[in-house]
Formats: C-alpha cells, sequence, structure tokens
C-alpha cells in the first residue's frame, strides 16, 4: 500500500499532457510547467499554421512558424541536458521523462523541418491568376521544391522512428495519448509530404515542364465494377506543353473502337484468366487490378485507332472528381445546375441512369460534367497549394492512377499508390476484387468488409483467415432497367436488383488455400494466378438487400513484414479489420 502510494505521489508531479518532471533530485516544477507551456504554444502555432498557409499569407506564415519553432526549441533545450537525462534512468517516472523528451526532440525537428521547407514553398503557395504563364511558374516551382520535399520526407521518418520505438508506455493516459497523436500527426504530414515530393519530381515533366505531352484520360464509373475501380465511361486526351494544360476530345466510351486483333500481350497468364477480350476491347480491358496493364492497353488502342503516340494514362472516378471540386468549388454546367464535391457522385453514379433513359443523352450529360471538372485543371496546377493537399488522399485512396510510357517515371511511380500496381513482392496479403458480371450499374450500393486474421508462424508457415461480407444495399423501389438489367447467362429468375459478381481474392505470394465457405458452407473456388499471387476467384449471386460471406482459410509463408490489404476504389469504402498475432514471425514481432 505504501508503495503504491508513494507510486502516485511520484506520477502525481509528472504533469500528463506536458510532460512536467518530478521535483526531486534537484528538478523543480517551474522547470517541468516551463516544458508543458512551450511544447502547447508550438502545437497551438503549428495547429494555426493551417489557417494562414490556406489563406496564403506569407508575413503570417512566417510569423507563426516561427513562434512554433522557438517554443519546440525552448521544450527541446529543457529537456536536452544531463539532469533531465538522469531522471529518465530513475525508477516509475523514468519512461515518462523519456517521452516528455522525445516529444520535445520531435516538436523541435518537426518546425525545425517546416521552417527548410518554407523557402522553397513559398513560390507554391502564392496566388496565381491562372494564365499560362502562372502555370509554367507553378510547374518551375514544383520541380525546385521536389529535393527539399524529399529530405523533409526523410527526417519525418527519423522523427516517426523516434516517437514510435524510442518510449515505452507510461502508465500515463494522458502522457501516452499525447505521444500517440504527436505519431499521428506525424504519419499524417510525412504521408503528405510524400505525395507532394513525389508529385513535385513527376508533375513538371509529365505535365508539358520539358515537352509536350499527351495521355489517355480514363473516367471509370463505380457503378460497374472492374478491378482497377470502375468501367471506362468516358474518355479524353490530356494534353500538357508550355505551361498549357487542358483536356481535348472528350468522348463516350463507345467511340474507342474495339481491335480484331489484341494490341497488348501481359503474359500467358494474363490471357488465361482474362481472355483476349480484355486486350481488344476498352469496356473489360480493366478487369485486373494491375493498373498498367489496363494503361497499356488503352494507349494501344488509342493509337490503332488514330496513329497518334501517347506519353500514358491517367485514371480518374467520381469521388477523385469530389476532391477536385471540393479544391476548386462548384462548376455550372450549361443550364445553370450546379455540380460540387457534395453531389459529383451521386450525380454520375445514380442519379443520372433515373434521369435519362436514353442512354446517349445520359452519356452527354456526364459528358458535360467531365468538360466542366476538366477545366478547373489549370486552375489547380497553377495554384500548387490547392492541388498538393487533393492529391495525397487522392493517391492513397487510388481515386488516381498513373502509368508512364517512360521508365524511370514509371518505376518511381510504380512504389507509390498512384501507380496502382498490384506488387510482386512476398509478405502478408489480402486483395479483394471484385468484377461485375451482370451488366448493370448496381454496384454503387455495394458495401464490401474484409477481415484479415492472422495466426502466429510456425516451422516458417502461419495459418490465416480472410472473411469477405459482400451487401447489396439497392433500395425498395423501381430502378431504371438500365442499373438493373441482367446482360449473363445468370440473370433468368432473378429478382430485379439482383447483382453477380465475379469476386477474386488475390492471397499472400506462396500461400495455399485449404478450405472456403459461402454463408457457413463449404464451397468451391476457381485457383490461379497474376504476378506471382495465387487469385481465388467465384460467381456470386448477391439477391436485393442480401449479404453473403466467403470465408477462405490459407496457409501462408511466415513473415515478420505488416499484412497489405490494399482497397479496390469502388463507390463505397471497403471495411477492414486486421488481426495480426507476430509470435515466432522474426525478430521484433511481438504478438499484438
Amino acid at each position: 500500500m505504501r508503495a503504491t502510494r508513494r507510486r502516485r505521489a511520484v506520477l502525481a508531479v509528472l504533469l500528463l499532457a506536458a510532460g512536467t518532471v518530478p521535483a526531486a533530485g534537484g528538478w523543480t516544477a517551474y522547470r517541468g510547467l516551463s516544458v508543458r507551456d512551450h511544447l502547447q504554444a508550438s502545437r497551438d502555432a503549428l495547429l494555426h499554421l493551417r489557417a494562414v498557409i490556406s489563406a496564403r499569407d506569407a508575413a503570417r506564415i512566417t510569423a507563426t512558424l516561427a513562434s512554433a519553432r522557438w517554443h519546440a526549441a525552448e521544450a527541446e533545450r529543457l529537456t536536452a541536458g544531463a539532469d533531465w537525462s538522469l531522471i529518465t534512468h530513475a525508477p516509475v517516472v523514468g519512461y515518462g521523462a523519456t517521452t516528455v523528451r522525445d516529444l520535445a526532440a520531435g516538436a523541435a525537428e518537426l518546425t525545425d523541418v517546416l521552417t527548410g521547407l518554407q523557402g522553397a514553398a513559398a513560390p507554391l503557395i502564392q496566388a496565381a491568376t491562372h494564365s499560362t504563364a502562372d502555370v509554367r511558374r507553378a510547374l518551375a516551382g514544383l520541380h525546385a521544391a521536389a529535393p527539399a520535399l524529399g529530405a523533409a520526407v526523410t527526417r519525418l521518418d527519423r522523427v516517426r522512428a523516434r516517437l514510435s520505438t524510442g518510449s515505452a508506455p507510461t502508465g500515463l493516459d494522458s502522457l501516452d495519448r499525447a505521444r500517440e497523436s504527436a505519431l499521428r500527426e506525424t504519419v499524417r504530414l510525412r504521408g503528405w509530404l510524400h505525395a507532394a515530393a513525389t508529385a513535385a519530381t513527376l508533375v513538371p515533366p509529365m505535365l508539358g515542364h520539358d515537352g509536350p505531352r499527351r495521355y489517355f484520360l480514363a473516367f471509370q464509373t463505380n457503378a460497374e465494377a472492374r478491378g482497377t475501380g470502375g468501367l471506362v465511361g468516358a474518355f479524353g486526351i490530356l494534353e500538357a506543353a508550355g505551361g498549357r494544360v487542358a483536356v481535348e476530345r472528350l468522348a463516350a466510351n463507345n467511340d474507342l473502337e474495339g481491335s480484331m486483333r489484341p494490341v497488348a500481350d501481359h503474359g500467358t497468364p494474363f490471357r488465361r484468366r482474362y481472355g483476349e477480350g480484355a486486350v481488344k476491347l476498352l469496356s473489360v480491358s480493366n478487369l485486373s487490378p494491375h493498373f498498367p496493364y489496363a494503361a497499356t492497353t488503352w494507349t494501344a488502342l488509342w493509337e490503332r485507332q488514330t496513329g497518334r503516340r501517347l506519353d500514358g494514362a491517367v485514371a480518374i472516378d467520381p469521388v477523385g472528381l469530389s476532391y477536385l471540386l471540393g479544391a476548386t468549388g462548384p462548376v455550372t454546367l450549361p443550364g445553370g445546375e450546379k455540380v460540387d464535391a457534395a453531389n459529383v457522385v451521386d450525380l454520375t453514379e445514380r442519379a443520372a441512369y433515373a434521369r435519362y433513359a436514353d442512354p446517349a443523352e445520359r452519356k452527354r450529360y456526364l459528358l458535360r460534367i467531365a468538360a466542366a471538372v476538366s477545366a478547373r485543371i489549370p486552375d489547380l496546377v497553377a495554384t500548387p497549394s490547392r492541388l498538393l493537399p487533393v492529391l495525397s488522399p487522392m493517391i492513397e485512396d487510388r481515386r488516381i492512377q498513373v502509368w508512364s510510357r517512360r521508365d524511370a517515371e514509371q518505376d518511381r511511380l510504380a512504389r507509390t499508390p498512384l501507380g496502382g500496381v498490384l506488387p510482386e513482392r512476398a509478405g502478408p496479403y489480402a486483395g479483394l476484387v471484385v468484377n461485375n458480371a451482370a451488366g448493370g450499374k448496381l454496384d454503387f450500393y455495394l458495401d464490401r468488409s474484409l477481415d484479415y486474421e492472422l495466426g502466429p508462424c510456425r516451422a516458417g508457415r502461419r495459418a490465416t483467415t480472410v472473411r469477405v461480407r459482400l451487401a447489396n444495399q439497392v433500395p425498395e423501389g423501381t430502378l431504371p432497367p438500365y442499373v438493373t438489367g441482367r446482360h449473363d447467362r445468370h440473370g433468368k429468375g432473378q429478382a430485379p436488383g439482383a447483382n453477380l459478381l465475379w469476386v477474386s481474392l488475390y492471397a499472400a505470394v506462396g500461400a495455399k488455400v485449404t478450405e472456403t465457405r459461402l454463408d457457413g458452407q463449404p464451397t468451391g473456388v476457381t485457383g490461379e494466378s497474376e504476378r506471382s499471387h495465387p487469385v481465388y476467384s467465384t460467381l456470386l449471386q448477391i439477391g436485393p438487400r442480401q449479404a453473403r460471406t466467403l470465408e477462405f482459410r490459407l496457409d501462408e509463408p511466415a513473415s515478420a513484414e505488416p499484412p497489405a490489404v490494399p482497397a479496390q476504389p469502388l463507390a463505397r469504402p471497403q471495411h477492414t479489420r486486421v488481426s495480426d498475432d507476430r509470435r515466432g514471425c522474426g525478430p521484433g514481432t511481438a504478438a499484438e
């Protein structure tokens, strides 16, 4: 009891959120309170920094950042000496003092990183009039900022490593939450800067800074699922040269003719799994989740039809358009209708089918939306301070995917979600991919969840379970026949609103399925392979307002790598849960 009271008394003097130190061995509560106050002041200034950056006020940015940096430096100075180091080795309070020191050092490093970026970023946050000269200057500014952004990412990796591994749990909820919050914000900022560094390296040359470029621009509709996201409903040619960025030749998907002969060769496993139609026809060209397969097929189809060579391909979906509209503001269509971030997904993936019985009218409406949003692209390129923040979530969620014909650019793209690459590397992996097999537009109403449970490693292997739940949330009432219509041989006798999906699980390299169940009953699946991954597939009929559950029990190679669970970019987000028991899987992988 006495030891417990002593422990509580000592912990009480370690003020939680700010990391005050115990008043013992020459330490004073005053110093601890000073550390707390400096950390709080630095945090408040960084929060305020977001607002002044949005306002593009250079003077206030400089003053706010200077304040954040000074307070962080003071907190680091107060916790960097030998006296503070001594208390980090003390029983009971040592973990808390170590965490406070790491928080102070992390804040100092973070504010120093941001200060170093200020000069490089200055040209990117100035207001622009969106002229060709502005776009040219913006591209030059991005190009110049790339090295500084890359260096900032490296430094934030050090901050993240220190916060995640340098401090043990203190047992003090407020202090542990402060550390977790700092780590979370560091990871968030690191992700943003990594996307910015990638953009700064790739966007200038790919948008014509070093010479003209032309890309196939695909607008995917997630209402009819495909491996890369959705059916290509419309396309255009994005042209960039000398500061001019424009989308030309917007057209409906039926304007790109199919080919009598394959226009690309993606290898024997691809032909066995998808057939030759996937390299002849736009409608089934993106069944695979590996975006470079689709992109090279699109560019080859265009080049065969027109004789004009392209530099790459870009795909975007309605959710991606909503991100862009969030940055640019709403657009107005001929006739006065406003399209904005809040309604563009519903308009393009649900309302358009109800509004236009004639498919040709509907396609013209969708093309008007695509044209209006595309016209805003030069504005965004001219103002990187608006472009870069929306790029990060678009890239992470795979709402934009890019392929480049140039090897060096493609190598860099392939290392990011922007490339949409199905990786061939080993490690725990569970990728759910659905392709619409009915020919309707019901996937707007599809809910998905995936549970990936990984057991401990034993003798070089581990047992895992992947549980997939798919729910057809089509509403009650009558929907347009174009949405619910069935064009497959399994549709006869099905209730209106029933859907048919080709469901595939991409498992870890070297994995083997040991058992599969559908709604609790044993079922069979087809086993194939793609880019080193075993792929287990089945056709799944889902009635209106029905949910089906597929369970895959697998035997995987042992691995200490973190599980990868990519989410196919469909209209509704995938709900993912991972449970990873890493016992026996390698050094530094304690059970979770």
